[in-house]
């Protein structure tokens, strides 16, 4: 589902769901652009999480508009009423109205970061219920688990990701499995930025990757444009950034086309 001749920014959101929204409504409407519903959003509020930030952004693109007010991961009246909507495209066409989004109009492309250890078809599930077309797993898992996923998200026509954070060497991860996933992530971990200073972003495993695999790489834990552009340059095709998107703020479209213009 991804253009590999095509670069992306990932935009992962990580806070709750109504600063997801807020975010979602500012940034630029620009296909290069992919949503994560972050690991720390889902655990708050589960597959709904996945599904109400494909509604927004979906919001966003079509131009069309909800009643729902109330943003709770308790509210089970929410709950089934975003379900039973997010089910219902019919209803949203015909809510499409505003010839500007017309003409930005594109399919919303969503990553659910289960960063999977275990049971693979089953958090494959859960990413498919929440209406997600990407799906994260750890190369630190077992390969028989890696296996079951890749696998999984092939048969439910969404796009794995294995993310190799503090995996030394990934190729031989990639080796030992039955099925490529369609991205490796090189990511450098939050934790390790703050308390390890010296980590860098491992770039130098990505031409040792592409040369042995037709694959995407995506890199993680670079949050500043020099690093996005350091991750060009080394010829990366997701950038994903968190940390000026974990709050909405007066900046934040700037800082979504600023980011957008460094990854060409």
């Amino acid at each position: 589902m991804l253009n590999k001749k095509q670069k992306y920014l990932q935009i992962a959101l990580n806070n709750n769901l109504s600063e997801a929204r807020s975010i979602i409504n500012q940034i630029p409407l620009d296909n290069r652009i992919i949503i994560e519903a972050g690991t720390p959003l889902i655990k708050a509020y589960g597959a709904d999480g996945i599904r109400k930030i494909r509604l927004f952004w979906e919001q966003r693109i079509f131009g069309y508009s909800s009643n729902i007010s109330e943003i709770s991961p308790t509210n089970p009246w929410i709950v089934a009423l975003t379900g039973s909507l997010e089910k219902n495209k019919t209803f949203f066409n015909r809510k499409r109205k505003t010839p500007e989004n017309k003409k930005f109009s594109f399919n919303p492309y969503i990553v659910a970061d289960l960063k999977c250890m275990d049971r693979g078809a089953r958090e494959v599930e859960i990413a498919r219920e929440g209406g997600a077309d990407a799906a994260t797993a750890l190369g630190h898992a077992p390969i028989e688990t890696l296996d079951a996923f890749i696998q999984n998200c092939w048969e439910n026509n969404l796009d794995s990701m294995v993310d190799m954070m503090n995996v030394d060497f990934p190729l031989n991860v990639l080796r030992q499995l039955k099925k490529l996933p369609e991205v490796v992530i090189l990511h450098r971990g939050v934790d390790e930025e703050a308390f390890n200073r010296e980590k860098e972003i491992p770039y130098h495993e990505i031409q040792r990757i592409k040369s042995n695999y037709d694959i995407m790489i995506a890199v993680a834990g670079g949050d500043t444009f020099r690093e996005a552009q350091r991750a060009i340059f080394n010829d990366v095709d997701i950038v994903v950034v968190w940390r000026s998107f974990y709050k909405s703020t007066g900046e934040t479209a700037e800082l979504a086309k600023r980011f957008l213009e460094e990854i060409r």
